[in-house]
């Protein structure tokens, strides 16, 4: 998976949000607000381009004390509902 091109992480009044850019401004249209784990997993999934669900879990452990199982778990949702407002390929 990777982050489509045109959307990117900002903040906005002191919240994360992504928002779209150029042309994924008008196809977007609102402001996707991010937690702080969500806005981190976003900043770590722009790093690495081509991302998995593994790889961001693995970061995730890294950042926070969770367990593996508990990390693919969150990761998946979160990931999830990018896929479902189509900011992810």
């Amino acid at each position: 998976m990777k982050l489509k091109s045109g959307y990117v992480l900002r903040d906005v009044c002191g919240e994360q949000v992504i928002m779209g850019e150029g042309l994924g401004a008008l196809n977007f249209g609102r402001l996707l607000c991010l937690n702080e784990t969500a806005a981190m997993l976003w900043k770590r999934a722009a790093e690495l381009g081509d991302f998995s669900i593994e790889a961001l879990s693995e970061s995730l452990c890294q950042e926070y004390d969770v367990s593996s199982e508990q990390a693919k778990k969150d990761v998946t949702s979160i990931v999830g509902e990018w896929q479902k407002v189509g900011v992810v390929e």
